[in-house]
């Protein structure tokens, strides 16, 4: 196995977890699967570093790969909630995050994110990260400040935000110009590839 960038940080944490992104990985791109990589991985990664999160909500989990790379950095009593409408996707992704030994800390939730968000009322996340139905996006977050759900600094990670721009413009321009965010994107590369250009937007929650 060829440990890639991202995973030295992790490795000597926990080696299951290694093995499962690096799997989750071959599967991706064979499949040409949208799991977010190792480049954006590092990314995110750097992202939970700065912002140290001890909640997160996720809204699409595919096969559950950038949910477990978030989990295994969150503290020992973190949680992470990841909401998946595909129910196969669902299965296979509960059998990643116990094969990666963080159950106690990721639930998966089968149901489409927009009746999923308002069932979680009542708990508090630092970090949401959107990547599901692209067109979505603002009602994502729409719903989450509606059912108050963001802590008072929360971090809002979308992905896809350059190479679906035309499909969430009403998110981005919502995100950078409402007074209620400080946002930025980061450039980078669609998983996968050498040149196809993409982004994420980080956007922190103005008190």
């Amino acid at each position: 196995m060829i440990i890639t960038a991202i995973y030295i940080d992790i490795l000597t944490s926990n080696s299951k977890v290694v093995q499962v992104l690096y799997d989750l990985e071959q599967i991706a791109k064979k499949q040409a699967l949208p799991s977010i990589g190792p480049v954006k991985g590092k990314i995110l990664t750097s992202i939970i570093s700065k912002y140290k999160p001890k909640t997160i909500i996720e809204i699409g989990t595919l096969h559950g790969y950038s949910a477990i790379l978030m989990a295994n950095l969150l503290p020992e009593n973190g949680k992470l909630t990841t909401i998946e409408k595909d129910t196969n996707l669902a299965k296979i992704a509960r059998k990643n995050v116990e094969d990666a030994e963080l159950s106690c800390k990721i639930e998966v939730i089968n149901t489409d994110g927009l009746i999923g968000i308002p069932l979680l009322q009542k708990q508090k996340f630092d970090l949401i990260f959107l990547d599901a139905v692209k067109s979505d996006y603002l009602k994502y977050l729409n719903l989450a400040e509606k059912n108050n759900l963001l802590s008072d600094r929360a971090v809002v990670v979308a992905d896809n935000v350059l190479l679906y721009r035309n499909e969430m413009q009403d998110y981005l321009q919502y995100v950078r110009d409402s007074g209620r965010y400080k946002s930025q994107s980061t450039e980078t590369t669609l998983e996968f590839t050498k040149n196809v250009r993409d982004a994420l937007e980080v956007s922190v929650r103005n008190n």
